[in-house]
């Protein structure tokens, strides 16, 4: 019979050897988690190697990503397709097996997680996906979403600020089905963890409102009694600290960070195999017993088969519901979809009101959201601010003196930018439910790598920035974006909105919910007047630069602007006598994607006399104005002042864009 030690050490062997080929990587973590894998893989997780997108299959995080050869060994051996030579291909060019696990590139790979932390806050977003839904789709008598969040993390993830963020909202909002393996193994990269990292790790989270248990991870009765023990607690999210040794199993680097970045070397690795018992000297050598023991597709199947039968008999009681639930989960927006927001944003443009663009927002929202019953909205503690609470919105609560109710669709995250955007990113991964979150524009810093993240990834996270520019006013220069617009834009496949007017923001919504990817909706804190468009000008919106206001023949000068700017740019061009033509940008990616004959109309080739404006580092600019253009900007950090003498301290004025027009014409 084979040994729960033997399947755990075919982990050690295959993340020795494939590390060893690469001349790269992390044998540590892999080698000091294996048994923890075997226990979790072969007694508790619900998966299905044949079919990887199982709406109701238990998700798995590893958190700490440079121990990628754990999940990629486990994916393996139970039967994904995911095969020895991808194993061996591991850190390759246009491998499956790059060198941190990458959503996309192997099937079973539920995130990205290469920033350390990043991984147990997605997680933290696929619990509360989980829970919310169950919440809006279970019946009496029919559970159709019922699964758990499982998570690897070490010492680097919980160092990390932002597992503070998520694991104490996870412990507030009481995610019993969050169960997370600690890798206590005292090791990062500069050796022994005692000289920067002493918390107490158990008490941390027993404060956050955890479950915690503290358990050898190298005994795996001690491990299944825990996890049992994690699973019967279901008020609580459940932290396993597992004391084990990096690199278990080498006779001379287990137990030290030689370990924990850097191949054995292939004189180690033989000492291991004998130490551990491996009688195979052959690199990627799985013998059939081992593979026999790991083999999750019987099972898996028959797991997703039970599952069908549970939601065909749903889909019986209740036919709307279950065909509400599989196109939310297959990410389709409603039939009615097209039309319904058309007509929207006609009625929007019919009112022809001028309010903040924030405020616009809302009254976007206000007629989106009854036509999307899966958004899940939210704010880092801003919502009177962001203005993201619409008539649609329902708060979830945790209990905590009030009843507890998660069937609602909107969240308060309080001061947690970064963790907030991270558990979005979770949740888009998850399915079922379209996120969108805000803060001030200014804090998008804190969140800079989530949004990374979620645009490496491909996911549809919405982030909503309000408070845009110094117009913000008089709280000052800490609090005014200046560059937070152009380097959002420099982000691959991000695609960044900034409103001019409330058409404008409800156009940009539209995009966002349709676009299979981020996000970034930019609104401003003053009022902005509404600007007067036919129907093929509307339309226009939606290819992200358009003419607002044209001339008679060929003008003489083309001014670009966005968000407030754009009714500056108008009234210079209707002081001008020049003939100006206007064009509004709200997304220079969405323009930069049409196609060259549109952007010739838009920005015809043979006027070269251009201006741009836009209260933010403009150096962007250049590229639409050419270095003979004009572009007014900022250059400089804000002042606390009033928004209408800031506007005219940093040169947005109209005598300024006169003279820029002028200047180039």
């Amino acid at each position: 019979m084979t040994t729960r030690r033997e399947l755990a050490n075919a982990i050690r062997v295959l993340a020795m050897d494939a590390v060893q080929k690469a001349n790269s990587g992390h044998p540590g973590a892999p080698m000091g988690m294996a048994d923890i894998a075997e226990v979790l893989y072969n007694d508790f997780m619900s998966h299905n190697p044949q079919n990887p997108t199982w709406a109701n299959r238990d998700r798995f995080v590893m958190s700490n990503g440079h121990g990628s050869m754990l999940p990629y060994s486990v994916l393996h051996l139970t039967g994904y397709d995911l095969s020895m030579d991808d194993l061996k291909a591991f850190r390759q060019l246009h491998s499956k097996t790059p060198g941190h696990p990458e959503y996309g590139y192997a099937p079973g790979v539920e995130t990205t997680t290469g920033p350390l932390g990043q991984g147990i806050t997605n997680a933290v977003g696929m619990a509360l996906a989980e829970k919310i839904l169950a919440a809006q789709f279970n019946k009496p008598g029919h559970t159709i979403v019922d699964h758990y969040s499982y998570v690897f993390l070490g010492d680097g993830c919980l160092m990390e600020g932002i597992s503070h963020e998520a694991c104490s909202f996870a412990g507030t909002m009481g995610l019993g089905k969050l169960i997370c393996f600690y890798d206590d193994n005292n090791i990062s990269i500069d050796g022994e963890v005692d000289g920067w990292f002493t918390d107490n790790t158990p008490k941390r989270f027993e404060a956050y409102g955890w479950h915690v248990l503290s358990v050898d991870g190298h005994d795996a009765d001690a491990i299944k009694a825990a996890t049992e023990a994690a699973k019967a607690e279901t008020g609580k999210p459940s932290m396993i600290c597992c004391k084990t040794t990096i690199g278990f199993g080498s006779p001379n680097k287990a137990g030290s960070h030689d370990c924990h970045g850097a191949p054995l070397g292939d004189a180690e690795i033989a000492l291991t195999r004998q130490a551990l018992g491996w009688t195979n000297a052959e690199p990627f050598a799985i013998p059939d017993n081992v593979y026999a023991g790991w083999d999750a597709k019987a099972k898996g199947a028959a797991a997703e088969e039970a599952w069908n039968g549970t939601f065909a008999a749903y889909a019986a009681a209740y036919p709307a519901e279950a065909a509400e639930f599989k196109r939310r989960m297959a990410g389709e927006l409603p039939a009615n979809w097209a039309e319904a927001s058309a007509a929207a944003i006609a009625a929007i443009d019919a009112k022809a009101e001028s309010p903040a663009t924030r405020v616009a927002s809302k009254n976007a929202l206000d007629a989106f959201a009854p036509l999307l019953p899966e958004f899940l909205g939210g704010s880092a503690d801003l919502t009177p601010s962001n203005n993201t609470f619409n008539k649609s919105s329902k708060h979830i609560s945790a209990g905590h003196g009030k009843a507890q109710d998660f069937s609602g669709n909107y969240l308060s995250y309080g001061v947690r930018e970064f963790g907030m955007s991270a558990i979005m990113n979770g949740m888009a991964l998850h399915g079922g439910l379209l996120p969108y979150g805000a803060t001030f524009l200014m804090f998008s810093e804190y969140a800079r790598n989530a949004l990374r993240m979620a645009a490496l990834m491909k996911i549809q996270s919405i982030f909503v920035y309000t408070h845009d520019s110094i117009g913000l006013g008089e709280d000052g220069p800490t609090h005014q974006p200046v560059e937070q617009i152009p380097t959002l834009r420099m982000i691959p496949r991000m695609s960044v909105w900034r409103a001019c007017d409330a058409v404008e923001t409800a156009v940009s919504w539209k995009h966002a919910i349709e676009y299979k990817g981020p996000s970034t909706l930019i609104f401003s804190r003053q009022n902005l007047k509404h600007q007067v468009r036919d129907a093929a000008t509307i339309a226009n919106i939606a290819k992200g630069g358009y003419v607002l206001k044209d001339t008679d023949g060929t003008p003489d000068v083309i001014v670009i602007a966005t968000g407030s700017e754009v009714e500056l740019a108008m009234q210079a061009a209707a002081k001008s006598d020049k003939k100006v033509r206007v064009v509004s940008m709200p997304s220079c990616d969405v323009f930069d994607a049409q196609d060259a004959a549109y952007k010739e109309s838009v920005l015809p080739a043979a006027v070269t006399a251009r201006v741009a404006v836009e209260a933010a580092i403009g150096d962007a600019w250049y590229k639409y104005v050419g270095l003979n253009g004009k572009v007014i900007c900022m250059t400089t950090f804000g002042e606390s002042a009033p928004a209408d003498q800031l506007f005219k301290q940093f040169g947005f004025t109209v005598d300024n864009v006169l003279n820029a027009i002028n200047s180039v014409a």
